[in-house]
């Protein structure tokens, strides 16, 4: 059975195919197109499709999807009154406006790591932070700004800031000039923030795992290697297609 899993995102699309758990195909574009969906249902002969998306108009793919495979509608629903992850307490007070790339990063947890506290940093467009503790709870987070996002504000905001390129593979540098200042504020700014949220929660919760997904998951998962959180922290870029992919599985084993 081959799954295909889209997440389209504020800056991407990620695009995966799971057969059975094992992912067997990913890559990322900056725009999902439609002959690209149909290649992809054709080469890997797709039975079973999902999609998550931030906000963008994804009406056409969605009819294809329909057509072409068994498309699962994922929506932030779900609970005791349709059996959908009723295990999850979701006592989010506006679920109509809760991110799908939340929601599916909670049911990864909860698919993943059952019954312990699960602290979720995404590193993307916005850095979001959800926390899904022991008792399959899940009451919300936070929304930052993300990295790219820092840098244009900086630029867009002020007359006489440039507009920074930063590379996720170099280390931070010290402030020696106005540019050095800028990367110095704004990833440093971006560390400590991270590292102050990681904290707080280690406080409230025991055994905490700590999952780091997103785009510029990987800068973070650098600058912490050698901090006291290290020890927690699981690294996996697929987080979110993963979460996707348990919703599939969960309607296969319900209905057949």
């Amino acid at each position: 059975m081959h799954n295909l899993i889209l997440d389209i995102g504020n800056t991407n699309s990620k695009i995966a195919v799971f057969k059975g758990n094992e992912m067997v195909h990913y890559h990322v574009v900056p725009k999902l197109d439609e002959a690209l969906l149909i290649d992809l249902i054709d080469r890997f002969a797709i039975q079973n499709s999902i999609l998550s998306t931030v906000g963008a108009d994804a009406g056409e793919l969605v009819t294809i999807l329909n057509t072409r495979t068994k498309y699962i509608a994922f929506t932030t629903k779900g609970g005791a009154e349709d059996g959908l992850f009723s295990e999850i307490d979701n006592q989010y007070k506006t679920p109509s406006t809760l991110g799908l790339d939340r929601w599916a990063k909670v049911i990864s947890a909860h698919r993943l790591f059952p019954k312990q506290n699960c602290f979720m940093i995404d590193a993307g467009t916005c850095i979001t932070y959800d926390l899904l503790n022991d008792k399959s709870q899940y009451f919300g987070g936070s929304i930052s700004l993300g990295i790219g996002m820092r840098f244009a504000s900086l630029h867009h905001f002020t007359k006489r800031l440039p507009l920074l390129k930063w590379d996720k593979d170099a280390d931070i540098p010290i402030g020696v000039d106005t540019e050095t200042a800028m990367q110095n504020g704004v990833l440093q700014g971006v560390i400590n923030e991270v590292e102050g949220f990681i904290a707080l929660q280690n406080e409230k919760y025991k055994g905490l795992k700590i999952v780091i997904t997103g785009g510029d998951a990987g800068f973070l998962r650098k600058q912490l290697k050698n901090s006291i959180f290290a020890p927690q922290i699981i690294y996996d870029p697929y987080f979110v297609l993963k979460g996707l992919n348990e919703v599939i599985a969960f309607e296969y084993v319900q209905k057949n």
